[in-house]
C-alpha cells in the first residue's frame, strides 16, 4: 500500500477504535436503544444526501427486505449489543470483544458455506477463543454476574457481525457499498423504533453525551464507511479487513487518554491472542506446513 493508504488505514482505525470512546460516554445516560437509534439515524440521514446525489436511491426499493436484514444483523442488533457491554467494560476490553468477528466469521463460514477448515484455521480458532479466556480470567475486577454478561453481550455482537457478512455475499452481491450502508442504517432506525418508548432515558442528555453521539454518528460511522469504501477500492477488500487488527489498539489508546481508563494485563495479553489467532485463522499469517513423511 502507498503511504497515503496506510495513512487511511489508520485513520480508519481511529475513526472505528473511538466508537467505543463515544459509546462509553453516552450509554450511561442515554441507554444502549436511544443510544443506537441515534446513531444510526443521524448516519443513514447523513448519508441519504450523498446517496442521491450518486442516483443510486433508486436501489433501496428493491433491494429493501435483504437491506432490512443486513440492518438488523449488521447494526442494529450488534450496535445495540456493544453500547449494553461498554455500560461494564472499558472501552478497550469491549474492542477487544469485537476483534473476534474474524474469528468468528471463519466458524459461520464453516457451519453455512461449508468452507474447509485446515490445520491453520483450527489452530488459529483455538487461540482467539483461549484469548477470550485470558481476558476474562485475568480481569483485574471482580468477575461479576454483570461482567460475564457484558462480555457475553460484546461475543455476540461480534458473532452477528459474521452472521451479516456471508448474508451480504449472497443475498448484496454487487450492489453498491453506499446503498447497503445507507440502506442499513435507515432499516437499523426502522428495527429499533418498536423499543424506544419502554427504553426512554430518565433524563435530557447532557451536552457531552450529545457530542459523543454525534461524533459516533458522523465521525465513527458516516465518515467511516466513506473511508472504508475508498479503501475496498484501491486496495481491495483482503488489505481493507486489516483495519480490524488495529481498533482494538485506538480503542485502548482513546480509553486511556481520555477515560484514563487502565491497560491491564489480561487486556494486552487476551488481544495478543485474539488478534493472532484471527491472523492465523483467516491466513494472515501461515503456521509453517510439516514436512511430509517419506514412506
Amino acid at each position: 500500500m502507498a503511504p497515503k493508504q496506510i495513512a487511511e488505514l489508520f485513520l480508519l482505525a481511529a475513526l472505528w477504535g473511538g466508537s467505543f470512546f463515544f459509546m462509553r460516554i453516552a450509554a450511561p445516560e442515554l441507554g444502549p436503544i436511544w443510544l443506537i437509534e441515534s446513531r444510526v439515524v443521524l448516519s443513514g440521514l447523513s448519508l441519504l444526501p450523498l446517496l442521491l446525489y450518486k442516483g443510486l436511491a433508486n436501489q433501496i426499493p428493491k433491494y429493501w427486505r435483504s437491506l432490512l436484514v443486513v440492518g438488523l444483523l449488521n447494526s442494529a442488533l450488534p450496535f445495540s449489543l456493544l453500547a449494553f457491554s461498554s455500560l461494564s467494560l472499558p472501552a478497550g476490553t469491549t474492542a477487544i470483544l469485537n476483534g473476534t468477528v474474524p474469528f468468528f466469521g471463519v466458524a459461520v463460514a464453516y457451519v453455512w458455506l461449508r468452507e474447509p477448515l485446515g490445520p491453520n484455521r483450527i489452530a488459529g480458532l483455538v487461540l482467539g477463543f483461549s484469548g477470550v479466556v485470558v481476558l476474562v480470567g485475568l480481569r483485574g475486577t471482580a468477575i461479576t454476574a454483570e461482567v460475564l454478561l457484558a462480555i457475553a453481550t460484546g461475543l455476540c455482537a461480534a458473532l452477528m457481525y459474521a452472521i451479516a457478512a456471508p448474508f451480504i455475499r449472497i443475498h448484496l452481491q454487487g450492489v453498491p457499498s453506499l446503498v447497503i450502508a445507507t440502506g442499513s442504517q435507515l432499516s437499523a432506525a426502522i428495527c429499533l423504533l418498536p423499543l424506544l418508548p419502554f427504553t426512554r432515558p430518565a433524563m435530557p442528555p447532557s451536552q457531552p453525551v450529545l457530542l459523543a453521539v454525534v461524533g459516533l454518528a458522523i465521525l465513527s460511522t458516516s465518515l467511516a464507511y466513506i473511508l472504508y469504501f475508498r479503501l475496498i477500492h484501491s486496495v481491495g477488500s483482503t488489505r481493507a479487513l486489516t483495519v480490524a487488527y488495529l481498533i482494538p489498539l485506538f480503542a485502548m489508546l482513546w480509553g486511556a487518554l481520555l477515560l484514563q481508563e487502565a491497560i491491564t494485563v489480561s487486556m494486552v495479553a487476551g488481544s495478543a491472542l485474539i488478534l493472532l489467532g484471527t491472523a492465523i485463522a483467516n491466513q494472515v499469517i501461515r503456521l509453517p506446513n510439516r514436512p511430509s513423511s517419506k514412506p
